[in-house]
């Protein structure tokens, strides 16, 4: 539960009475154990004609989402509004725009951000005005991303952003991700800097809004969630932000660790085969290694759609798979957690075959030849003592493929946080 409240403090002196009022938010984040924490910080912009230092121009990435595929649903002379939760703080803030996959160009004539207090609304009083080579507006060729100017802004962990950005011209589909697990927004003509739009409706993907980085002199880097549904926050509960990346950025940030999480997990991904969306493979360079800051990737459920896939992959391939990412982010000098696959037996897609290649992949990240930097024992966590080859009934979301809430809190708790050091 998010608390927001107003502090003014008053300075008097013989004649002149200063007052300074200054928006402090007060963060109340209830796990399911009921524990708590508070923490009060800022949110917004940072005074007239205030710029980035350029002595702390170094970006760590504290949100991103791996694009797909066009098909999203297009816009036309419609204000899109985006909700991100923001996994560390930073007193400037750029924002990246793809249209990775398009087939046509994409404008956009005004992006602002703002603190998001709920259904779409925003507090007007936060609002941060965007811009791209000092422009107001930008065209992003078929293929292309565009990054924004640094933006004088602060940014609390753990902050949840709107992005409001105008379509003006129609564009028939966008790059998205399918599935942001969340409520965002759009209206019909420019409400970018309205508190509440008017007119406006609901939709679920995230569209050309590809990442938010912000400028942080104590970022310690960003971790890249690389994985399929699991790690996409599959059927965890809607607009609360309970993916198991969004559960370890929670962890880190309560014991005092600024560590960006960035999610470019893709529901239905593989590690070797393009399908929905390009491989793990294919995408590393872009949704991993590309990302503003990244110092470690963790590696998780993308194995599962390969072994259960229509070209079942056998456990072999997927070695050798994992082996070619552990050496390309190597060579990115980027460490990598690799995690175990956890148990499917009883899903749509398990099989005999695909049980024997989880247990060779299983048993190649637990051994000490494997390359891995660290490893996160998904598969231990959450199975049955019972039938190993399943999920523990307590994290079953009950297709025998996918973690309940219970199940997501016990993934991101495998996670050992000294590698993040």
């Amino acid at each position: 539960m998010n608390k927001w409240v107003k502090s003014a403090t008053v300075v008097s002196a013989a004649v002149v009475v200063l007052v300074v009022a200054a928006i402090v938010w007060v963060r109340r984040d209830s796990g399911s154990e009921g524990n708590e924490t508070a923490k009060a910080v800022s949110f917004g912009p940072i005074g007239a004609g205030a710029s980035p230092d350029p002595s702390k121009d170094a970006w760590t990435g504290t949100w991103a989402t791996a694009m797909q595929d066009g098909r999203g649903k297009g816009f036309q002379r419609e204000t899109v509004r985006q909700v991100i939760r923001a996994s560390i703080g930073g007193d400037a803030v750029r924002v990246k725009l793809s249209n990775q996959f398009g087939k046509e160009p994409l404008t956009v004539s005004a992006v602002h951000l703002a603190k998001h207090v709920g259904e779409g609304k925003v507090d007007p009083s936060t609002n941060g005005r965007v811009t791209f080579g000092g422009k107001d507006s930008v065209t992003i060729k078929a293929g292309g991303t565009a990054v924004s100017d640094p933006v004088a802004f602060r940014l609390p962990a753990g902050g949840d952003l709107a992005i409001s950005a105008y379509v003006p011209q129609r564009v028939g589909s966008v790059t998205q991700h399918e599935s942001a697990n969340r409520d965002n927004y759009a209206a019909p003509g420019d409400q970018t800097t309205k508190d509440s739009m008017s007119g406006g409706r609901s939709f679920y993907n995230y569209s050309f809004l590809a990442g938010v980085d912000v400028q942080n002199p104590a970022s310690e880097g960003a971790v890249v969630a690389l994985g399929a549904s699991i790690t996409d926050g599959y059927d965890s509960t809607w607009n609360d932000y309970r993916s198991w990346s969004d559960l370890l950025a929670r962890r880190l940030n309560d014991g005092g660790r600024a560590v960006g999480v960035l999610n470019a997990g893709i529901s239905g991904n593989s590690l070797l085969q393009n399908g929905v969306g390009q491989s793990g493979l294919n995408r590393l360079q872009r949704d991993v290694l590309g990302q503003a800051g990244v110092k470690w990737v963790i590696v998780a459920d993308l194995g599962i759609n390969d072994l259960g896939g229509a070209d079942a992959s056998t456990g072999g391939r997927l070695v050798t798979g994992l082996r070619q990412l552990i050496q390309r982010s190597h060579d990115a000098d980027v460490k990598v957690l690799c995690t175990t696959l956890a148990p499917y037996a009883g899903s749509e897609s398990w099989s005999k075959v695909g049980e024997s290649g989880r247990k060779v992949f299983n048993t190649f990240v637990r051994s000490k030849g494997s390359g891995c930097d660290a490893v996160v024992d998904f598969d231990a966590a959450t199975r049955d003592p019972a039938d190993p080859s399943r999920w523990n009934s307590r994290f079953d979301q009950g297709d025998h493929l996918h973690p309940n809430n219970a199940g997501m809190e016990a993934l991101a708790t495998a996670i050992d946080l000294k590698p993040f050091a």
